[in-house]
């Protein structure tokens, strides 16, 4: 297979760096974009002119076009743009600074509408190309106490790219959405900043916060992570949706069931709505 460039945001540590690292092993280039870029020179230094880092903060439209320009400048196309960068704080959502929220949504979910939309340009061009973009288990399920921002920016970019997949499908870019459970990087410890939790939330915020950074949090290998993700891209056929982590597949299957379940069970009364059907109709017994 021919040699892919990849744009990675974020690649300075976690995810974004177990990927970087993957995806340079297997022979690929990389744009390995970060806030601090310096923190990439050991890379650099190891791999030479495989790897271009570079400034970004996904935040900034306008670095993030700069970021393609000179990643295609450097390797004259671009393959693989994975949206990683992303943090979540903990806080109640009646006590969480409203800035705070704000700032987080900005990242989660505006960075990635930034860099997405960066990268349609080049691929369009080229005819090809795949986005993958970074969600959460939370994501899909959701309802995690003290994560109201995160898992709302998660929704979002899950929303976003089935749209987006959609619409340039018949460009030749095909998108994927990656659903981690919890790994052992840093997002749930040096990244995360654990708000003021009034009492009458530690039974279900504080709980959450409890458990950060423990085995809970940290059951799966960021490396393998990486290196499997840099397999699946290669593939001709990409699922949609790709859970990473044993807890995070069966809780995304246990979900979906639970949704097909309680879809089927109201079934009739949502059929009744439709004109010519019958209209009322008894709905199920009111228990859990």
């Amino acid at each position: 297979m021919a040699v892919q460039t990849w744009l990675i945001t974020g690649s300075s540590r976690g995810f974004g760096r177990a990927l970087t690292l993957a995806a340079l092993e297997a022979g690929d280039q990389v744009v390995a974009t970060a806030r601090k870029p310096g923190q990439l020179a050991d890379l650099a230094e190891q791999y030479g002119d495989r790897i271009l880092p570079v400034a970004l903060d996904v935040t900034s439209a306008e670095q993030t076009r700069a970021a393609f320009e000179a990643a295609v400048e450097r390797y004259g196309r671009v393959d693989v743009v994975v949206n990683n960068a992303g943090y979540a704080n903990i806080a109640p959502i009646e006590t969480a600074p409203e800035d705070d929220f704000r700032r987080q949504f900005e990242t989660n979910f505006w960075g990635v509408y930034n860099v997405s939309k960066a990268a349609l340009p080049v691929l369009k061009r080229q005819g090809t190309g795949t986005i993958v973009q970074f969600s959460s288990i939370g994501g899909r399920v959701g309802c995690t106490p003290g994560l109201g921002s995160y898992q709302a920016a998660k929704f979002a970019v899950d929303g976003l790219t089935r749209v987006l997949a959609a619409e340039t499908a018949p460009f030749g870019i095909r998108c994927l959405v990656v659903e981690p459970g919890g790994f052992a990087t840093d997002w749930a410890g040096a990244s995360m900043d654990i708000q003021g939790i009034p009492e009458e939330y530690e039974a279900t915020v504080g709980a959450v916060a409890g458990i950060m950074g423990t085995e809970f949090t940290a059951a799966g290998d960021p490396k393998r992570a990486g290196e499997n993700l840099v397999r699946v891209v290669k593939r001709e056929h990409l699922p949609t949706h790709l859970v990473l982590g044993g807890g995070a597949a069966r809780m995304a299957i246990d979900y979906s069931l639970g949704q097909i379940a309680e879809a089927s069970r109201w079934l009739t009364v949502s059929s009744s709505l439709d004109f010519g059907q019958p209209y009322p109709v008894e709905p199920p017994a009111d228990t859990a």
